[in-house]
């Protein structure tokens, strides 16, 4: 029998999510605080109610911006602790802070309900398509129970340890993210300024050591022909970035370059915007380039 599933947090990630799951075969219902979104998820063909009217479920997926949404759904009366029924497990998709996942994850167990912290990759495309990368922080018996739809979901999946070990490997892998997009820049903007065209170095890099994710893929599919779309904002990687840092600092190892990526990304509120596409934050980099005054 296929699982229920209750999908709370219907943006661009959870509602795709939400729509995949559906086309898979899943009894799936879908909730958010906004109307606008509920509304646009049910033009779609998805059942869809208020918060206050949650269904009973065999998986509630969470996909919210942060932390305290994730807490309050959980545990904010009447919240899962007090409405989901026994047996039942919640998996947070969202990108969360680990200390957060580890406590819920507690509660969440005395409850007599399972939990699993399944951050993911891939951005609405990948959610539209069930190819996310996930990160699992859990034990393999609740792995196993929301196999199915772990693999509706996902191309690829990661066990990484208990609760919470998800999203510390999310923040990880985000911070080194957030790094390459600004040392990538430099090295673009160095090339340009001697008069090597961006493709051409990027197509030197992604053929040595020197190659990331963000030269395969984030230059050449938003930043080069500036489509700067990706569905991942600016304001959502620096609220990763401060809790990279945050944890860090909790666990007392002084990181020096993740302090250094952090300001960087902190240093023009404006420029980029926290509602802009997070690939922008290249632009006053490669901008420096073709800057007249700077070359004198």
């Amino acid at each position: 029998m296929a699982l229920r599933i209750c999908v709370i947090g219907l943006g661009q990630m959870g509602g795709n999510m939400a729509l995949t799951l559906s086309r898979a075969g899943f009894a799936v219902t879908g909730s958010d605080l906004f109307p606008a979104a509920r509304e646009r998820l049910a033009a779609q063909g998805l059942e869809v109610v208020t918060p206050e009217a949650l269904p009973d479920a065999e998986v509630y997926l969470l996909s919210l911006p942060t932390s305290a949404h994730v807490s309050e759904v959980i545990e904010r009366a009447p919240g899962l602790l007090q409405r989901a029924p026994k047996g039942s497990v919640i998996v947070d998709t969202s990108t969360s802070d680990p200390a957060v996942s580890r406590a819920l994850a507690e509660k969440v167990a005395a409850a007599g309900l399972g939990w699993l912290d399944a951050p993911v990759s891939g951005g609405p495309k990948g959610a539209a398509t069930g190819t996310l990368g996930m990160l699992l922080g859990g034990d393999t018996a609740t792995i196993e129970r929301v196999a199915p739809m772990l693999e509706a979901m996902s191309a690829k999946r990661t066990h990484v340890g208990g609760p919470g070990s998800g999203h510390v490997v999310k923040l990880a892998n985000n911070y080194l993210c957030a790094a390459h997009l600004l040392t990538t820049a430099e090295a673009v903007a160095m090339g340009a300024r001697a008069g090597v065209e961006p493709e051409a170095l990027l197509a030197g890099i992604n053929s040595g050591s020197g190659r990331s994710a963000v030269s395969e893929v984030n230059f050449p599919t938003w930043v080069v022909n500036e489509r700067f779309d990706s569905g991942f904002t600016t304001g959502l990687m620096r609220k990763d970035l401060r809790l990279a840092r945050d944890t860090a600092a909790e666990l007392g190892i002084p990181l020096a370059l993740l302090e250094a990526v952090v300001a960087a990304w902190h240093a023009d509120p404006d420029a980029p915007a926290d509602s802009d596409d997070f690939n922008h934050i290249v632009s006053p980099i490669l901008a420096r380039a073709t800057d007249s005054e700077s070359a004198q």
